[in-house]
């Protein structure tokens, strides 16, 4: 059976014990594993390792040796309690062992709990799984986690409910980080929180989170098209600080206004042309880009551009000009262009 990416939230948290198989699939290796290691503790309990009711097997293994997975469903141990057999980089070059495997569990036996890179509608392996009146199988995509998996992962770190403010801000983060660091920063915040019976608040959180360099970079480039020259000093000093290249801004902003450029000179709008931007904008800041497109229009860009590259000409220069304070000086012109745009 096939579960919606609704609906597998709830089972990875609560999954049944009776169930042959779950396939897991999807394109970042990160949040298939965060889901598997999910569901494989819900399934066993914190002892599985000691106790040997967890198999791991690899798909090395299993080309090696055909009927190892069938052998490790079938295989009793030695304590009582669920047991699981974990197949890591599972392909449709392996369907058809696993798919014997399948076929031949029983009531009692071991659970198959598979992972794979991004199946194809097409895939054997994911065809078999969704047509299985009981395995499951459930496609892990890239969008972030929403409310009910970031409540669960504040329920498993012991932080309870987070009021409406702080919420927000944990939905604001789950975009700007990778799964894996995000749930980290969950932990974290646990620790931060021990023994302070405050409630969860937006300081909390940030106080914990991650300062990203690419992150803060991407702010700088946004405060410089849309005029906000009062940031730009802040986060320069705050980025030159962590060690950031003059070089590299200069790099950052360039391709930054290309894109801006390619998209107001797309014939069908800046919308449109955003939306074919390779590589993809990300999509939280395509409406942003696109409104920042429109607003400059693209014969400012242009100068714009102009401004960047003589820039980068000095930056590379052999002039001993205080090389930050030159393009905090070009970030700053920038942001004037920009404030009279209209």
């Amino acid at each position: 059976m096939k579960l919606s990416p609704r609906d597998a939230a709830g089972y990875f948290a609560r999954p049944d014990p009776d169930r042959p198989g779950l396939l897991i699939y999807g394109n970042d290796a990160m949040r298939v594993a965060l889901k598997r290691q999910q569901v494989i503790a819900a399934l066993l309990g914190p002892n599985a390792e000691e106790e040997m009711r967890l198999t791991r097997l690899s798909a090395a293994d299993l080309r090696a040796d055909p009927t190892a997975l069938t052998d490790a469903v079938k295989a009793r141990g030695f304590f009582p309690g669920p047991r699981v057999v974990f197949l890591e980089d599972a392909t449709d070059a392996l369907s058809d062992k696993i798919l014997g495997a399948l076929a031949d569990w029983q009531k009692g036996d071991a659970q198959i709990v598979l992972t794979a890179r991004q199946l194809p509608p097409k895939s054997a392996l994911r065809k078999a799984f969704e047509a299985h009146p009981e395995a499951y199988a459930v496609g892990i995509y890239d969008d972030p986690p929403g409310r009910p998996e970031i409540e669960s992962m504040l329920a498993q770190a012991g932080l309870g409910q987070a009021d409406r403010a702080a919420m927000g801000t944990l939905l604001d983060l789950s975009t700007a980080l990778d799964p894996g660091d995000f749930r980290q920063t969950v932990e974290k915040i646990a620790l931060y929180k021990l023994d302070d019976p405050a409630p969860l608040s937006p300081e909390d959180i940030l106080a914990c989170a991650p300062r990203s360099t690419e992150a803060e970079a991407d702010a700088l480039i946004h405060a410089v098209a849309e005029a906000k020259t009062v940031e730009i000093g802040p986060l320069m000093q705050r980025l030159q600080a962590q060690g950031m290249t003059p070089v590299t801004l200069c790099i950052a902003a360039t391709r930054h206004f290309r894109q801006l450029h390619a998209a107001a000179a797309d014939p069908d709008g800046a919308a449109s042309g955003i939306n074919r931007l390779r590589p993809p904008v990300h999509f939280k800041a395509r409406d942003r880009m696109a409104r920042q497109a429109q607003a400059w229009g693209m014969h400012r860009l242009e100068q714009a551009l102009g401004l960047l590259i003589d820039t980068d000409l000095k930056l590379r220069s052999a002039q001993r000009a205080p090389q930050m304070a030159l393009v905090e000086r070009s970030f700053i012109r920038l942001a004037v262009m920009a404030s009279r745009r209209t």
